[in-house]
């Protein structure tokens, strides 16, 4: 595995200039990542950047796209197949978030869906996102699902890491993280994969 090691401030710049790059359309960009990644505060890195060079940002949380506890939990609170491949509600997502947020969608998207903690539907009011916005997209198990993207980010934790720094009452999920990495590679998925054992000194994979 090559990398090329680059200050956190390095890697929101070479992102963003990734997002650009994509175009003056909408464009929708997965950030990927176990919890200990945080993905979510990545998103929030970004989005100052990017509406400084005149780009509205629209971020959306994986977490409010899950589906009710009824089909989540059906073989248990701690199945960590059933979290691999039935959490995640991504023909919600799909319908009310990508693809009206697609380069040539309605602009019209729901920010949220379902409330996990209360397990009910959040009734949260559709949103209008003008011609130029970004979408940030972040959450875990994204990739390998066909969820439309115009890019997608890795943030790769190793296995060690991973199960030093998950919170102990989810290290259930490591066998859906070892999954991940075996059917998913998302080292190699990603259209960039970024080394993040350590957020302050991240690298960027080449290979």
């Amino acid at each position: 595995m090559r990398v090329e090691p680059v200050t956190p401030v390095l890697l929101v710049e070479r992102l963003v200039a990734r997002i650009v790059a994509a175009g003056p359309g909408r464009t929708r960009v997965l950030l990927d990542g176990a919890p200990p990644a945080g993905p979510g505060r990545l998103a929030a890195a970004l989005t100052d950047p990017l509406r400084a060079l005149g780009r509205p940002v629209v971020t959306v949380h994986a977490a409010d796209f899950l589906r009710p506890a009824s089909l989540r939990l059906e073989y248990g609170r701690h199945d960590p197949d059933s979290y691999y491949d039935g959490w995640l509600d991504a023909a919600g997502l799909v319908r009310e978030v990508l693809a009206p947020l697609g380069p040539d969608g309605s602009g019209r998207y729901l920010p949220t869906l379902w409330d996990a903690v209360a397990d009910r539907a959040t009734r949260a009011a559709y949103r209008d996102a003008p011609t130029g916005t970004v979408l940030l997209l972040d959450g875990d198990l994204l990739l390998g699902r066909g969820l439309p993207a115009e890019l997608a980010v890795h943030l790769d934790v190793s296995p060690t890491v991973l199960a030093r720094r998950l919170d102990a009452d989810a290290a259930w999920t490591l066998d859906a993280y070892r999954r991940y990495a075996a059917e998913v590679a998302p080292r190699r998925t990603a259209d960039v994969a970024v080394r993040y054992d350590d957020p302050e000194h991240p690298a960027l994979i080449l290979d």
